[in-house]
């Protein structure tokens, strides 16, 4: 069974995901399939997050169980190793993957991460330092570097 409960944030409304005792999403589109139901870890989340846009957390403390390829998985837990404050390019992310000419299914990958925030995807920036594709949109990723103080105010 699924459950799902949407929360109001700086960036939108998010909605929760959960999925036996894991979180499997975070995203600006509902799950239809979900029952909508505030459980204990959804509020959890909700209120790490609250933290974390407050600039109170830097790192969150909830299981998770993206759904996705074991390519995608494997990117996905080197974005949670990107520490807070910090970028890293398409091409160094690549090269940790043990390809570095993997950029663009890194990217991929990257765009498919269904837990925006927590598996901090904005946190990937061009090889110029320039802000690139976000599914949230540019000015989420833009206010979510600033919030941690990763990249200056344009």
């Amino acid at each position: 069974m699924k459950y799902s409960y949407s929360y109001p944030f700086p960036v939108g409304t998010l909605h929760i995901v959960q999925k036996g005792e894991s979180i499997i999403r975070i995203s600006f589109r509902q799950d239809l399939t979900a029952v909508s139901k505030e459980t204990n870890l959804i509020r959890e989340t909700a209120r790490q997050l609250d933290a974390y846009f407050n600039g109170t957390r830097t790192t969150f403390d909830i299981p998770l169980q993206p759904e996705g390829t074991p390519f995608q998985q494997k990117i996905w837990a080197l974005l949670q190793k990107i520490p807070y404050g910090k970028t890293m390019t398409y091409k160094q992310l690549a090269t940790l993957s043990g390809n570095a000419n993997a950029c663009r299914a890194v990217g991929m990958a990257n765009n498919r991460n269904p837990i925006m925030i927590v598996i901090p995807c904005h946190r990937v920036i061009g090889a110029d330092g320039s802000l690139t594709g976000y599914a949230g949109g540019l000015e989420v990723k833009q206010f979510l570097l600033q919030l941690e103080k990763a990249v200056p105010a344009r």
